[in-house]
């Protein structure tokens, strides 16, 4: 999936949601359907005992329950900033002696991105309620191998019993109280040699994949008393990578007569040929794979039948997932993990692997054959809408690592991709018309990460720059998009912006995930349509953008080039006055006039993003997180830092940082409680505790919008955008579970002081302090604030400078080429003419 998903704030690994000082007001919550997942579906595995009963896993979007209408009710949406890595979901276990019970191993990441250590999450009521269970060691719900599994099982005959193979050389695990408490299994050994990439500094691709799977064998043992043989694949490429234990576990050995060269992914029991089926890959995947096996061992002789449907050229690809038919013997499905070209594929056999169908083939090349018809009726923007025959264009999927067939009901089937869950409900018709309904059924899994939202004031209530699916216009907040961002097709969408007075007016940048060097787009018609910007420099890709009130201007801080500008579709060129890493925007009233922030410096731009000047200092900020700009008066500004929440209503001359504060993240102006008031404030912070927040009298009085059912996740992750038009709506767009819009559904509580802000002018003073200890020397700087003297018959007020105001005595003429413009009843600013 893309790879923001690894670029979470470590800092809030130790941070716990508290009762703040913001008292609660009730809020609905709903994800802004997608529709059709948008992510990563490593695993779904159906309860064995109880029909209807099934879960899908994510790599960074938490777990889900399917529901009896084909939908899905996610589990994880109270993770909150302090337990944001319950979202990465690296195993799943449900309880075939007692269904109500679910297992979930949790946890992000393996390398230093994930500071915390995972944990087994234990419902006993289908997953509405947990319980964590920590672990003395790291999981990686989104790292290399994810798809691997199921790594989590509970024993069928004695179910108090469960094994959890482990990442990082860290070995098997057994619980013997529902998960309660954990011991390593010091029987087991063997705990994986296979390293992705050794040379990643990073420690991503350089970590051991570890344990791949644990399967028991039900029939070598009676209810009541612990399974006897369990078979364990560890993640070993050039040696034995098989194991089964005939004691419960208190020994080991390597299954005799396996197969080596391969990784195992997946290892299905078929209880009624009393074999194991065996997928295996050259690579970890979910990206990798060009060469792989589908192997068959025969538990009763101890024969190993090399089964794989494919051989020759047409082998390349490794495979993923595979399952078998509890009702009909010998009826088993393999996938293609990584069949990148033409398509993927999924293969079908009745009689135990000795011969396979296939749902597609060649009918001379370049003509394909797809028994299939196609139903993107859940999620229109996956289409085409009809059996897509041309070679490469994927649409049965790619990194298909979970394929599973209702254990109750031999016709319905899912399998996860890359992007969605497909499935149907007449997969029989595979062996008889040979001509199955391919359905997207994703419907209530929203898996994306969101990059970037802006809700204009006129126009669609909210578009998208998203990960791995470019972006959407959601003319519909409750309906999925008909279609995604195009021309250019970028698979990310890093950020976006829309033009303060001309609305319709829109920007947004790639990632450098296309064929195009060119990495900007722009549109006049709100997202319906895009043009290339071929003023964008080759092969300059990422970071934030900025457009300016009348569309002509384009500040792009890019990653890893700095910042650049271009107006009027000129060729872009290097802004030096402005750190590479700066918080840009635009102002949204007064076209030309660009803000930035690095640091504790705070930047404006009069001249469309050519140069910038210091202005105001916020506090003693480190880390600038995000700007937000009064969207019809010029230099009132909002900045949110690792340092709190600052103010400025002067063009950022001087700031007020906002009392009880300590931390903030996305910040967004919404509709204001009054017309004609002052806009609704959003902000995610550290207000006594990390929360969602929102205030009605800048900043005096906030109250918190999320509950403890709505936790989104990382906050630092986490974008955020207010509607204009409707009072007290948000969204916020989140690293894993998509997007989210909230609505006011009760009473806002009683302010906690009576008194709003008094306005002031201000300019900024500068004092410094300096503190010693015996091993560091730090200065610091603190803007105070002081009421300006200055008497009318000056002369002409600067560029930017006040000249106007309920109570100002300065001058109110401004010099060559400004003019006085009133921004609010205290205050005048000198604009560009």
């Amino acid at each position: 999936m893309y790879q923001l998903k690894i670029s979470v704030a470590l800092a809030l690994g130790a941070i716990g949601l508290v009762n703040g000082q913001a008292s609660s007001q009730s809020y609905t919550w709903k994800n802004v359907k997608i529709g059709g997942g948008g992510g990563f579906v490593p695993g779904i595995v159906f309860n064995p005992s109880q029909k209807g009963v099934a879960y899908a896993r994510t790599d960074i979007g938490g777990a889900y329950r399917l529901n009896s209408d084909d939908t899905w009710t996610p589990l994880l949406d109270f993770a909150d900033a302090s337990r944001w890595n319950y979202w990465g979901v690296d195993a799943l276990a449900t309880d075939p002696v007692q269904p109500n019970r679910l297992y979930l191993a949790t946890g992000m990441y393996t390398n230093s991105w994930d500071p915390n250590n995972g944990q087994i999450l234990i419902s006993t009521d289908y997953g509405s309620t947990f319980t964590p269970s920590s672990l003395p060691f790291k999981v990686g719900g989104n790292m290399p191998g994810r798809g691997m599994g199921e790594r989590l099982v509970v024993d069928p005959n004695l179910n108090s019993v469960l094994f959890f193979g482990a990442r990082s050389g860290n070995g098997l695990w057994k619980s013997t109280n529902f998960g309660v408490s954990w011991t390593k299994v010091s029987s087991f050994t063997n705990t994986g040699t296979f390293i992705p990439d050794p040379t990643d500094a990073s420690g991503y691709n350089s970590d051991k994949i570890g344990i791949a799977w644990v399967t028991f064998d039900k029939s070598s043992g009676s209810s009541g008393s612990a399974t006897p043989r369990i078979f364990v694949g560890v993640a070993n490429q050039a040696s034995t990578s098989v194991y089964v234990s005939t004691n419960g576990g208190s020994s080991w050995t390597a299954v005799a007569g396996q197969p080596t060269g391969f990784l195992p992914h997946k290892g299905v029991l078929s209880a009624s040929e009393k074999a194991l089926y065996i997928s295996y890959s050259d690579g970890a995947g979910p990206y990798d794979g060009t060469n792989g096996a589908i192997y068959k061992y025969h538990i009763d002789t101890g024969v190993w039948t090399n089964v794989t449907p494919v051989s020759g050229s047409d082998l390349n690809f490794g495979f993923g997932g595979v399952a078998v038919d509890l009702q009909k013997n010998g009826t088993v499905m393999v996938a293609a993990l990584n069949s990148w070209w033409p398509d993927g594929q999924i293969f079908r056999s009745t009689d135990g692997g000795s011969t396979w169908s296939v749902l597609w083939d060649w009918n001379g090349y370049p003509n394909m054959n797809k028994y299939y018809s196609y139903d993107e009726s859940l999620a229109p923007w996956i289409g085409p809408s009809y059996v897509d025959t041309t070679p490469g264009n994927l649409q049965i999927g790619w990194m298909m690592e979970s394929l599973v067939i209702d254990p109750f009901d031999s016709n319905h089937w899912l399998y996860g991709t890359g992007e969605t869950i497909y499935g149907g409900h007449d997969l029989l018709k595979w062996d008889s018309a040979h001509n199955v309904t391919l359905k997207s059924l994703a419907n209530g899994i929203e898996e994306t990460a969101v990059l970037g939202l802006i809700s204009p004031p006129s126009g669609p209530p909210l578009i998208s720059a998203i990960g791995d699916v470019a972006g959407f216009v959601h003319q519909s907040l409750t309906s999925p998009p008909s279609t995604k961002f195009t021309n250019p097709s970028w698979a990310t969408s890093a950020d976006i912006d829309y033009a303060g007075a001309q609305p319709s007016n829109l920007v947004r940048i790639g990632t450098g995930d296309s064929t195009s060097g060119k990495q900007v787009a722009i549109s006049s018609d709100s997202g319906a349509t895009w043009n290339q910007h071929f003023g964008a420099p080759d092969n300059v890709n990422g970071g934030k953008v900025a457009i300016s009130a009348n569309a002509d201007t384009i500040l792009w801080r890019t990653n890893g080039n700095g910042v650049m500008v271009s107006q009027f579709q000129a060729a872009f060129s290097v802004v030096s006055s402005l750190p590479s890493d700066a918080a840009i925007a635009s102002d949204k009233k007064t076209n030309g006039i660009f803000y930035g922030a690095s640091g504790k410096t705070f930047y404006v731009s009069g001249d469309n993003g050519k140069t910038f000047t210091a202005k105001g200092q916020l506090g003693s900020s480190t880390s600038v997180f995000d700007i937000a700009v009064h969207p019809s008066v010029t230099g009132d500004i909002w900045v949110s830092t690792d340092k709190g929440l600052f103010h400025s209503t002067n063009n950022g001359t001087s700031f007020t940082a906002i009392s009880g504060i300590s931390q903030a993240w996305g910040i967004a102006l919404g509709a204001p409680k009054t017309s004609g008031g002052y806009p609704a404030v959003f902000v995610a912070a550290n207000y006594g505790g990390i929360a969602y927040l929102r205030s009605d009298d800048q900043g005096v009085n906030w109250v918190k919008i999320n509950d403890a059912a709505h936790g989104f996740g990382s906050a630092s992750s986490n974008c955020i955008t207010a509607d204009s038009r409707v009072y007290g709506r948000v969204y916020i767009g989140t690293n894993g579970r998509g997007i989210f819009y909230g609505e006011v559904a009760g009473s806002a509580p009683p302010p906690t002081t009576t008194a709003g802000p008094t306005p002031t002018t201000t300019t900024s003073k500068t004092t410094t302090t300096t503190s010693t200890s015996p091993t560091t020397t730090s200065t610091s700087k603190t803007t105070t604030s002081s009421t300006t003297t200055s008497s009318g018959g000056q002369a002409p007020a600067g560029a930017y400078g006040q000249c106007g105001g309920q109570g100002w005595a300065g001058a109110t003429a401004c010099v060559a080429g400004y003019t006085c413009v009133a921004q609010n009843p205290f205050y005048s600013q000198c604009v560009p003419s």
